[in-house]
């Protein structure tokens, strides 16, 4: 009975924990999100606001998030 009393805090901390980290998975590897910021991150290259070093190096950062959000969306299936 008192480890019950003790652990709920520490259970509930660990499902808080579970849910941000679903929370920031499904942002960080939700398809839509990543195909708007490639256009984005391009558009703004195009207006000449960033030097190409720096849009190559945003948009495989992108194209990584890209391929791994595919690659759960099939396994998903």
């Amino acid at each position: 009975m008192i480890f019950k009393l003790f652990s709920l805090p520490i259970r509930s901390l660990i499902k808080l924990g579970e849910k941000i980290q679903e929370e920031v998975d499904e942002e960080l590897y939700d398809l839509v999100n990543i195909q708007q910021q490639l256009i984005e991150l391009h558009m703004i290259y195009d207006m000449e606001e960033i030097d190409e070093e720096a849009y190559i190096e945003r948009e495989q950062e992108l194209l990584i998030r890209y391929k791994i959000a595919k690659d759960r969306e099939k396994n998903e299936m």
